[in-house]
C-alpha cells in the first residue's frame, strides 16, 4: 500500500467552551498506530473574534479557521485577520456579490497578500469540510481529509488507484464508526507538489498529455468513484484543482494550459472551483468581478459548491516571476485572467 497521508485532521465545535483538543490528540494516536502521516491538525470554531480565538489556543501548530463571515464583519476587523497568522475564513456569495467584494480582494492583496491563502469566496458551500479555507461549523465532532494523490503511487490504471482509495476509506470508517463525534470522510482528491502528491503527474503518466485528458470523460469518472465509493461521505468530496499547490499544474498554467476558462470548463463537471489560481497586482477589478459572478451563476444554476481563492505575492504584475515564500505555492510567471 502506497503512502496514507491525511492531509487535514479537523476538529469541529460550536464554542471553545465545547472544544475538547485532547480528542485531536486520541484520534492522532489512533492514526498513526495505523500507519498513517498527518500533515495537518485543524479546529474550526464559528467564533466571530480573530484575536481571541488564536490567544485561546495558543499552539502554533493548530491551524484554526472561523468559517464563514460576512462582508461587513471581514472589513471591520480587516487588520485583526491580517494579523491571524494561523486563522482562515471565507465570504459567502451564493445570494450577494458586489464591487465591494472585490475591493476586499484587491485590498487584501496590496496589504497583506499572504492571508490570500487563507481566504476564499464559497457559493453553496457544503459543511464539515476539514479543507481550508471552506471549512465551515455544522455540529461538533472531527472530520478527516485525505492526500489522496499519493495512493496512486505505482498505480497503472485509474482502477487501481481507485482499489486504495476505498480500502483506506473503509480502513477509516473501521477505526472511528463506533467514535463518538465522527463526522465522516471528505474524499476531495487534494494534490500537493510533484511527483506522487500531484494529481496531474499521475494523469499524464497513465493516461496521456493534459489537452487530451481535458477532453474525456476521465475527471468524470474519478469525481463519480470518490462521491459513490465513500463509505461515510462529509464536506465536499470533490476534485481539487489548486493551480499553484499542485506543481504539474502550475506548469501547466504557465505554459497556457490552464487559463480560467479551462479551470471553470473543468470545476462544472468535475471540480470544486478556482484553487490558489494566480492574480497580477494590476489586473482589472471588473475582471474578477466578473469571474465571481459567472462563478456564482454557475453553482447556483447546477446546485453545485464552488469556490474562488485567487494568489498574490502583493508585487507581480502581469508577466511577472511571483516571489510568494510559501513551500505550499510554486512561483510562476502571472499571466491574464
Amino acid at each position: 500500500m502506497p503512502e496514507k497521508i491525511v492531509r487535514s485532521l479537523c476538529l469541529f465545535a460550536e464554542s471553545i467552551d465545547a472544544l475538547n483538543i485532547g480528542k485531536l490528540a486520541s484520534v492522532r494516536e489512533k492514526l498513526l498506530a495505523k500507519g498513517f502521516v498527518i500533515q495537518t491538525e485543524r479546529c474550526c470554531i464559528p467564533l466571530k473574534d480573530f484575536a481571541l480565538l488564536e490567544a485561546a489556543l495558543p499552539n502554533k501548530n493548530l491551524l484554526i479557521s472561523i468559517g464563514s463571515c460576512n462582508l461587513k464583519f471581514v472589513i471591520d476587523n480587516f487588520y485583526d485577520f491580517c494579523k491571524a497568522k494561523r486563522t482562515s475564513c471565507h465570504i459567502d456569495i451564493t445570494e450577494y456579490l458586489t464591487e465591494a467584494h472585490v475591493d476586499l480582494l484587491f485590498r487584501l492583496m496590496h496589504e497583506a497578500p499572504e492571508k490570500l491563502f487563507q481566504f476564499a469566496f464559497v457559493v453553496n458551500n457544503a459543511p464539515s469540510s476539514p479543507y481550508f479555507p471552506s471549512a465551515n461549523f455544522e455540529k461538533n465532532g472531527f472530520a478527516i481529509g485525505l492526500q489522496p494523490t499519493n495512493l496512486a503511487a505505482g498505480c497503472k490504471l485509474l482502477k487501481d488507484w481507485f482499489q486504495n482509495m476505498q480500502q483506506v476509506w473503509i480502513e477509516l470508517a473501521d477505526i472511528f464508526n463506533d467514535e463518538q463525534g465522527f463526522l465522516g470522510i471528505d474524499s476531495s482528491i487534494a494534490p500537493l507538489f510533484e511527483g506522487n502528491g500531484s494529481l496531474l503527474h499521475f494523469l499524464t503518466r497513465i493516461l496521456g498529455n493534459f489537452d487530451k485528458i481535458v477532453l474525456s470523460d476521465d475527471f468524470m469518472e474519478i469525481t463519480a468513484f470518490i462521491k459513490k465509493a465513500n463509505p461515510k461521505p462529509i464536506g465536499l468530496c470533490g476534485l481539487m484543482l489548486p493551480c499553484l499547490e499542485d506543481f504539474v499544474l502550475a506548469n501547466a498554467y504557465e505554459n497556457g494550459k490552464f487559463n480560467i476558462e479551462r479551470n471553470l470548463f473543468l470545476s462544472m463537471h468535475s471540480g470544486l472551483g478556482i484553487d490558489t489560481y494566480p492574480i497580477g497586482v494590476n489586473e482589472a477589478p471588473e475582471k474578477v468581478l466578473r469571474i465571481l459572478q459567472l462563478l456564482r451563476q454557475l453553482s447556483n444554476r447546477y446546485k453545485k459548491p464552488l469556490s474562488a481563492r485567487f494568489i498574490s505575492d502583493g508585487k507581480a504584475k502581469i508577466g511577472e516571476m511571483t516571489d510568494f515564500q510559501n513551500q505550499y505555492l510554486k512561483d510562476v510567471i502571472v499571466r491574464n485572467l
